[in-house]
């Protein structure tokens, strides 16, 4: 691994390359904080392909790619005089050692456990706002969910135990039964919405990550249903015109490959 002094060296370089890319470049000269929002979004969603692949390569060059984003966003803040890039490490540094006692002080912690509490609540004591104030309204629904789950959870509001979330999952898919039987549409999006939170608040308990696990189908699937595609194309055939036994024989043969 490299020293501090080799690490320090490359981020001074990036920072130079930077300022020659905004003084000099036409694309880069006309970004702004807008303009670059949907960029980062979009590579932020990339390194999280890349953790998901547990492929290191592509998530050495994602981290990068955010990394240029931070860099970005610090030098239009400093052409504004609102920020730099000092400004924006040294309130990381600052808020690290306030919200690690633990480290940095005399406080105790038992675990990782005592560590996420104590950090919730030295949140709320450094903005005086709800427990729900930090969670981002644009995050996507699934990771929401588990953060607002938690959020309330560094303050108490979790069950006594982790197995009680299966009699509450039950409880609400029988709510979505009788709101089926009943054909509400409005009723049924809401009891969905209960199952599907209470859903990911077991995957919590079970230290599961819901989004990474849902994506984890999601790539099973699509391998599946390629390979799917692919025979039946070797048989000469369309899926639209194979019964629905006939595709489930081939899926059944597909998953073998699940893990190749």
């Amino acid at each position: 691994m490299h020293s501090k002094k080799e690490k320090l060296n490359a981020f001074g370089q990036l920072l130079d390359i930077m300022d020659k890319l905004r003084e000099n470049c036409p694309w880069d000269k006309k970004q702004t904080y807008e303009s670059l929002r949907d960029l980062t979004i979009e590579e932020t969603y990339e390194l999280a392909d890349a953790i998901i692949e547990h492929n290191p390569d592509e998530i050495k060059k994602e981290l990068g790619d955010i990394l240029l984003h931070i860099v970005f966003y610090a030098k239009i803040g400093s052409e504004t005089g609102s920020f730099d890039i000092k400004d924006v490490l040294d309130g990381i540094t600052e808020k690290l050692v306030f919200r690690h006692p633990h480290i940095f002080s005399d406080v105790k912690v038992k675990d990782a456990e005592d560590v996420k509490r104590n950090w919730e609540q030295l949140k709320i004591m450094e903005s005086h706002k709800s427990v729900l104030e930090g969670v981002p309204k644009s995050l996507p629904s699934v990771v929401k969910a588990k953060r607002i789950q938690e959020k309330v959870k560094g303050v108490g509001f979790d069950w006594d135990m982790k197995e009680q979330i299966w009699d509450k999952l039950a409880e609400e898919f029988k709510e979505l039964k009788k709101e089926v039987k009943k054909n509400d549409p409005e009723k049924i999006e809401a009891e969905f919405g209960d199952v599907f939170f209470s859903l990911i608040n077991a995957a919590r308990l079970y230290d599961v990550d819901p989004d990474n696990a849902l994506e984890r189908t999601n790539k099973k699937f699509i391998k599946r249903f390629l390979y799917l595609e692919k025979k039946t194309i070797m048989k000469g055939k369309s899926l639209h015109d194979m019964t629905l036994d006939e595709m489930n024989c081939i899926w059944e043969k597909a998953k073998k490959f699940d893990d190749r």
